[in-house]
């Protein structure tokens, strides 16, 4: 039974079933715990005499979850996050003197954080990369308080401003039958695989699926990094749709990139969450939006 029916959870002992749920092993839970095993094991038992269930099961080969456990588990996990969020929510209220600014895969946000710097000696102004694919995520988790990035991203919760438009080029390899074109269109690579990305919503604009006319891009092979796209560009299996600016350029001497007309351009933008209170906010968009134009080197990478 439990200790009451309205028992306040412990959280430490949340965090240690999370542990014993992911290893499927009370030692190796107990080792990255760093806790002894049999403390660990109380600890558990605790927790499922708090709730009135069981949570987990010995087996020869280790532990494994009840029903209970199956239900309890993402909910045990969303209940850390909640609280590691509540955290650091109530720290910022506190330290209001402190930005953490996130940029993604060669955006350039050094103009703007030096000037912060120099307008704000007395705050810590921080920078911090995050992956193309964890933007949103890294926001709403309050490890960045603001964000240069690219479209697309889901924008609710968010307050999201276009810093610069790029327009979009075509990578192929150098010995490609459209190398050395001054720009193509579409229709010159109607046939042409474009790889694929994990992401929906990127997937679907990176290789602009489907066509204007209704049709789908041919479908490349899955790529998860960037250079796992360039090296499947070189050697021949696909072609990419990717950021260009004023000049094209290449990232590797087997490559080169072609203009792509008539699409939407590529689109940088800030992104900051909605109704966030930090002061240092207001004055850092006056400094993104002043100073973060565009690369002054175009062709930016992007995965």
């Amino acid at each position: 039974m439990p200790d009451s029916p309205s028992a306040d959870l412990d959280l430490r002992l949340v965090r240690y079933f999370t542990a014993v749920a992911e290893h499927r092993h009370y030692g190796r839970a107990a080792e990255a715990l760093r806790i002894a095993q049999p403390s660990l094991s109380r600890q558990i038992q605790r927790l499922e005499k708090q709730l009135g269930v069981r949570l987990l099961d010995r087996t020869p080969q280790g532990t494994r979850l009840t029903d209970a456990g199956e239900v309890f588990l993402p909910r045990a996990k969303a209940l850390l996050r909640t609280a590691a969020q509540t955290a650091a929510v109530t720290r910022a209220a506190a330290e209001p003197r402190h930005l953490t600014i996130g940029y993604t895969l060669n955006m350039i946000i050094t103009p703007a954080v030096r000037e912060m710097r120099r307008r704000h000696p007395e705050a810590e102004v921080r920078s911090r990369h995050i992956e193309w694919d964890a933007a949103r995520e890294a926001l709403l988790e309050h490890r960045v308080d603001a964000l240069v990035t690219r479209m697309p991203i889901a924008t609710d919760r968010l307050h999201v401003t276009i810093l610069y438009d790029e327009p979009r080029a075509v990578l192929v390899p150098l010995e490609h039958r459209l190398a050395g074109k001054d720009s193509v269109g579409l229709a010159d690579i109607a046939d042409e695989p474009l790889p694929r990305l994990a992401d929906p919503a990127w997937n679907a604009f990176w290789r602009i699926d489907p066509r204007p006319d209704g049709s789908r891009a041919p479908d490349g092979p899955l790529v998860t990094t960037l250079e796992d796209k360039l090296e499947l560009i070189a050697a021949g299996e696909a072609v990419a749709i990717v950021p260009a600016g004023d000049k094209i350029v290449t990232f590797r001497a087997d490559l080169t990139a072609i203009p792509l007309e008539d699409v939407e351009p590529s689109r940088v933008v800030l992104a900051t969450r909605a109704g966030d209170t930090n002061r240092l906010l207001a004055d850092f968009r006056k400094c993104a939006h002043a100073l973060l134009t565009g690369p002054e080197s175009p062709a930016a990478r992007t995965p």
